[in-house]
């Protein structure tokens, strides 16, 4: 079962619909109506951050939460306002964008690693934001894994656990191989998903 953390946001069943395609249980829960202890011991196999508004500090569980993932070792995708408690949760700090972004294409360059796995350089990807992780303050725990040509920080992954972010939306409709990227995540949890 994968535990997909809902942070008020219309986007989230978007991600649980593509989560499904691909086959994984998942079982949604807002971010205040469960606490990180029941998280930790619900039997997921990996852990989903939706976006959301607002800053970390605003979503709930998700901070904790993510440091709690991070000592067990267990999975963890954010996307958007998860990727950014990602960020912050490792020592980052989050910042206003430059522009606000709703709805706009971004042609994402990648490592080819992790979520990234087996795909083209540069894809585009749909992103709904104001607020970034700030490349200054990036901790030395995490490795940019996407940018924008302007250097803005488009993915992430911890250096050393299963912890991963997209500060895009790979469930949107315009999004280029969101399944794939959801599919690479799922590959590093237990969820037994078809090939």
């Amino acid at each position: 079962m994968l535990l997909l953390i809902d942070n008020y946001d219309s986007f989230t069943y978007n991600l649980v619909h593509y989560l499904g395609e691909l086959g994984a249980d998942i079982r949604v829960v807002r971010n205040d109506k469960i606490s990180v202890q029941d998280a930790m011991a619900s039997g997921a196999l990996g852990i989903v951050l939706s976006p959301g508004p607002g800053y970390p500090a605003d979503a709930g569980i998700c901070l904790p939460l993510t440091k709690a993932c991070a000592g067990a070792g267990m999975p963890l995708m954010g996307v958007c306002l998860g990727h950014q408690t990602i960020g912050e949760a490792f020592g980052g700090k989050i910042v206003q964008h430059a522009e606000i972004v709703h709805g706009k294409l971004g042609a994402m360059k990648h490592e080819g690693q992790g979520v990234f796995a087996g795909l083209p350089s540069p894809l585009n990807a749909t992103r709904y934001h104001s607020l970034v992780v700030d490349r200054a303050t990036l901790p030395d725990a995490l490795d940019i894994t996407a940018e924008l040509d302007d250097g803005t920080i488009m993915g992430l992954r911890h250096k050393d656990l299963p912890i991963e972010g997209v500060q895009f939306h790979p469930e949107s409709i315009r999004s280029e191989h969101g399944h794939a990227m959801l599919r690479n995540f799922l590959n590093k949890t237990d969820e037994k998903v078809p090939a």
